[in-house]
């Protein structure tokens, strides 16, 4: 365990503050964000492959095999009578965008911390790996009452935006209390508005409410920049504690389960299962990178872990 996330006050866990997100920047290394098959050769500059279309021309060379025909130099092709391809570079500073979840589910845990507070360091810890490789960080903070926008900026500045927008959303007082507005649905409607192709797009969800539509946004989003899901969870919800009744608030509602119906928990636990699949079976599909980080974890340990073996993806 690292020491940004241990030893926290109850307050802590229930409610992010600036000086926890500001903290993690000590751990921004850690995110190794660099886009998938790239080798960067310094802060910012990247030569890939990339599927995304907001690169610069940068030389050609003799046709390859594997070469994508599209990007055949006809001009040279035709002076020198050799086959070229055109390379490639990304934009010096790659957008990064992180889409945070912050609706009601988010505002839950049995053990640890809130979802919503996970996710935010989460997103802190995204932001700052992102600074330190040179990209320009942006992002969107929603919750059914309020959708907040940060356009990408470069350096600390951008980062600094980030974590007001996170801290003073409204969603932490009023913890999407009131009727339903923002969905999950319209928040990525204007996901896709506003990101540029070429793109780090990182989601921080527990991704439930989400419909078909929903996630046909989220694979029309993978063909033309990187994508990268943080899925938070609470153990409760994979599986049921063993017998006995427990009551579940939200603070104005309750809820009283009866974990000793075996049927209840199994039918529980099969429906976490499908959608922990769901996840899986899409990220593998659309070839994108995906986390699992639950309430008790420590995202600075999780994110050093995968992160490394992710990026070969």
């Amino acid at each position: 365990m690292h020491p940004a996330t241990v030893a926290q006050s109850p307050e802590a866990r229930v409610r992010i503050s600036s000086t926890d997100l500001v903290r993690l920047s000590r751990f921004g290394r850690v995110m190794q964000l660099r886009p998938g098959r790239v080798l960067a050769r310094h802060g910012g500059d990247y030569q890939s492959p990339f599927k995304g279309r907001g690169m610069e021309f940068d030389e050609s060379r003799l046709y390859q095999p594997g070469d994508d025909t599209r990007n055949i130099d006809w001009r040279v092709t035709a002076r020198t009578g050799k086959t070229h391809s055109k390379m490639f570079r990304e934009e010096r500073e790659r957008p990064i965008l992180i889409w945070l979840d912050l609706r009601r589910p988010m505002f839950f845990a049995t053990r640890g911390s809130y979802k919503a507070v996970v996710a935010a360091r989460c997103a802190g810890l995204v932001a700052w790996g992102g600074v330190l490789h040179g990209d320009r960080i942006g992002g969107l903070v929603f919750s059914e009452m309020a959708h907040h926008e940060i356009k990408p900026r470069r350096g600390k500045s951008g980062v600094l935006r980030l974590i007001a927008k996170i801290v003073e959303h409204p969603a932490w007082v009023d913890r999407g209390a009131g009727p339903d507005g923002i969905s999950g649905n319209t928040a990525l409607v204007r996901l896709e508005h506003v990101v540029r192709p070429g793109s780090l797009v990182c989601l921080i969800s527990d991704f439930r409410g989400l419909d078909n539509n929903a996630w046909n946004r989220i694979s029309r989003l993978s063909r033309h920049n990187e994508l990268f899901l943080v899925h938070i969870y609470d153990r409760f919800e994979a599986k049921l504690p063993a017998g006995g009744r427990y009551r579940i608030s939200n603070g104005a509602e309750e809820l009283v389960i009866d974990a000793g119906d075996r049927g209840l928990s199994e039918n529980h636990a099969r429906r976490f299962r499908e959608h922990l699949q769901h996840l899986q079976q899409t990220a593998s599909r659309n070839r994108f990178r995906l986390v699992h980080c639950s309430t008790e974890d420590d995202p600075v340990a999780i994110f050093t872990a995968a992160l490394p073996a992710l990026i070969r993806i």
